[in-house]
């Protein structure tokens, strides 16, 4: 991108500001900038004034869950149907892991991070290891696309590499950078992290499918006919990807796309509802449920969205085509931004001064004509590791992980 390319684009956005200090960077700084601005969506900062418009939910009604019951008495069939699948080369599994372990006191990427207690067990190991199950029980390799992020491209793939893809054939692991999205002040004018570097941030795990696309990345896809992507979180330690037993049930219910499930543990938990809204699968996010929803009951007593998704999800690369041309929801959250203030200091705030701009993939579920909300038992595949210490923790994963027999 060129000086003049980047004062047009800056321009149209009103953010003229990026380039007040580009004269006295170096040449290799002006590159930077550059090449920042020519990465950054700056149109995300025009929803700014429909924040309260874009929170309001539609029509929310309970979607029927197929348990774990029912499961099991089709086990052999949908297993069969997804071993299939596999073995003509029509899955492909997709890792979301462009955040870093900020919160666990980490400066590395969050799949680097070691939970072993006798010797070291990094997130990337223990997910790459359960996917190396499905491909030695189906005898066929399964793509695997890791997502990362401008902050973390770099050391994700040397980690990787210098641990021998933890046994996976590097063949069928294909990196590509998440899009990246700017954070703002209150009116939306963009904050600046350095005078060459402009304070962004992934532009959340919605971006997955678009930043596959603009990678090239769906070339791979295409080309190797992989029909199904299986899309999943890297803080889930427990997390089973291109599991045969849920693609065969999602394929056997002519669904175009799947959801893994738990039983929520208490009506309050921090998870994602699966419901229809306005008649469409969708996933209400823990902090837009009411009370009445909460608390709400089924025909037979029990609660009516106890529910919660784990970010593992089926989707049909046909209907995810159709998904590229329309815009995911933009989700606008109060964040504490670092940034450098006029003088060039560079201020770490106490409180929340702006906002980040993010799409969340549970966003294309509602995209969705039908989804196929899939339950498996929590204790066996869900372990989430966004704290430290306390609920859904270090702590907790490492007490998971002993009692499934993984060694730490």
């Amino acid at each position: 991108m060129t000086y003049q390319e980047a004062y047009k684009k800056l321009g149209t956005a009103g953010q003229l500001h990026v380039l007040a200090h580009f004269y006295s960077l170096t040449e290799e700084q002006q590159k930077n900038l550059l090449k920042d601005i020519d990465l950054t969506d700056f149109t995300v900062l025009s929803y700014l004034e429909k924040r309260e418009e874009l929170m309001k939910k539609g029509e929310i009604t309970p979607l029927a869950v197929m348990e774990i019951p029912e499961i099991e008495k089709s086990r052999a069939w949908f297993e069969s149907l997804g071993y299939h699948a596999i073995r003509q080369g029509k899955v492909g599994t997709v890792l979301l892991a462009g955040g870093m372990g900020t919160r666990l006191g980490s400066d590395e990427p969050k799949g680097m991070y070691d939970i072993g207690l006798t010797k070291p067990v990094y997130i990337f190991e223990r997910i790459i290891s359960n996917l190396l199950d499905v491909v030695e029980k189906a005898s066929a390799w399964i793509h695997l696309f890791i997502m990362t992020s401008d902050k973390n491209h770099e050391a994700t793939v040397a980690f990787l590499a210098e641990h021998d893809y933890f046994g996976y054939k590097p063949g069928y692991i294909h990196f590509f950078k998440q899009e990246m999205a700017p954070a703002s002040d209150h009116s939306g004018k963009v904050y600046m992290e350095r005078k060459d570097k402009i304070a962004n941030s992934p532009n959340g795990n919605g971006g997955w499918y678009s930043s596959m696309a603009n990678g090239k990345i769906l070339e791979i896809v295409k080309n190797r006919g992989i029909e199904w992507l299986n899309v999943f979180a890297v803080d889930n330690v427990l997390q089973r990807m291109a599991d045969p037993c849920f693609i065969g049930a999602t394929i056997a219910k002519g669904c175009v796309s799947g959801a893994k499930v738990v039983k929520k543990n208490a009506p309050d938990e921090k998870v994602g509802v699966i419901c229809l809204e306005d008649g469409r699968p969708s996933i209400v996010e823990y902090y837009d449920l009411t009370e009445e929803l909460m608390n709400a009951k089924n025909e037979k007593g029990e609660s009516a969205y106890g529910f919660g998704a784990i970010l593992n999800y089926l989707f049909e690369v046909k209907a995810l085509q159709e998904t590229i041309s329309k815009k995911l929801p933009l989700h606008i959250v109060e964040k504490k931004i670092p940034y450098m203030d006029d003088s060039g200091n560079f201020i770490k705030p106490d409180k929340p001064n702006g906002y980040k701009y993010e799409t969340l993939v549970l966003d294309m579920v509602h995209m969705m004509e039908n989804c196929l909300p899939y339950e498996v038992d929590r204790h066996y595949e869900f372990a989430p590791i966004k704290n430290m210490t306390g609920i859904d923790s270090v702590e907790t994963a490492r007490k998971l992980c002993l009692e499934n027999g993984i060694e730490l």
